[in-house]
């Protein structure tokens, strides 16, 4: 069975039980996905949260892909991720993957570097002497978007948000949730890496627009993102401090986080919006990436002034 979610890489179930029992997944690497993706650190992550319990189980790699274990269950769509039963059950497991700890070393944030990365790789390919007229329609100029890149590394570093394991791409489909167990599992760790907390949680907020069909109304109502933002923290704590929900959360803690994960939302739109024109030129996946750019893109302008005015109470 050939499944079609997916937008970086090409994935088949292979089974001969009916039910799927015995299914296993081998997963084919895009096109010159190598050239934004690194495949031994996506290995390494895979192993990493398997030995926590936090990933299926890793069959065996090879040169351009993987095979692993089938979890059972559904993946999310935008409506599961705004029930409250089922997003606090993924509140919970982001806050169990970013309590693995890095052993000692304090690592840096991947969020710079794969920006850096993605700008250059946009540079490269859209250099002024490929004048695409389609391409300068709603597409920041060069400069802007270093300018941009800039403004972000200073504004955003400056937040205190913590440095953990992220998962980094948590959209609807990479979140399977499996209602006999009542649990939820995260899938696809190719983008997985230390970063900045709020932008893992910033990422998933605005995967809730959707992918094929993005419609940014669906972004969590800051009452939602609250609900979210509190059960994230009591698990967090739980498993990092050992509070056995003795301490609780404040409300001081729950503001700061959600103005953090409001502004880090911007990289996240900025990141994939690259990424956007990167796979336009590459991918043979049948999907608009240019215009899902484009609309990363707007959508980073139009939230810039809201979330630049949003302060976190001394």
């Amino acid at each position: 069975q050939l499944f079609t979610d997916g937008i970086t890489n090409k994935l088949v179930a292979c089974y001969t039980d009916e039910g799927m029992a015995d299914a296993v997944l081998v997963r084919v690497y895009g096109r010159k996905t190598e050239l934004f993706v690194d495949r031994e650190t996506e290995l390494r992550n895979f192993q990493v949260l398997r030995a926590h319990g936090c990933a299926p189980d890793l069959y065996c790699a090879f040169q351009n892909g993987l095979c692993y274990q089938f979890l059972p269950g559904i993946a999310l769509g935008p409506d599961h991720v705004q029930d409250p039963h089922i997003f606090r059950l993924v509140a919970q497991e982001m806050a169990r993957v970013h309590a693995i700890h890095a052993n000692g070393s304090l690592p840096k944030p991947i969020l710079w570097q794969k920006l850096h990365k993605y700008l250059t790789l946009v540079k490269t390919d859209l250099s002024p002497k490929v004048s695409n007229p389609s391409l300068q329609q709603d597409v920041p100029s060069l400069e802007m978007l270093e300018h941009e890149l800039a403004w972000m590394k200073e504004t955003l570093s400056q937040l205190g948000s913590p440095i953990v394991l992220c998962h980094n791409d948590l959209l609807c489909k990479n979140i399977i949730y499996d209602g006999t167990q009542e649990l939820v599992r995260f899938i696809d760790y190719e983008y997985t890496g230390y970063n900045y907390q709020a932008f893992d949680i910033g990422n998933h907020f605005n995967e809730f627009a959707g992918v094929k069909e993005v419609d940014y109304r669906l972004y969590p109502s800051k009452e939602t993102q609250l609900q979210w933002l509190r059960s994230y923290l009591q698990a967090y704590k739980q498993l990092t401090q050992g509070d056995q929900g003795g301490m609780g959360v404040s409300e001081e803690e729950l503001e700061a986080l959600y103005v953090q994960v409001n502004k880090f939302s911007l990289a996240s739109h900025f990141l994939w919006a690259c990424w956007g024109l990167i796979q336009d030129k590459y991918s043979t996946i049948d999907f608009n990436f240019l215009r899902y750019a484009k609309l990363r893109f707007k959508q980073y302008f139009k939230m810039k002034p809201v979330v630049t005015a949003l302060q976190i109470s001394k």
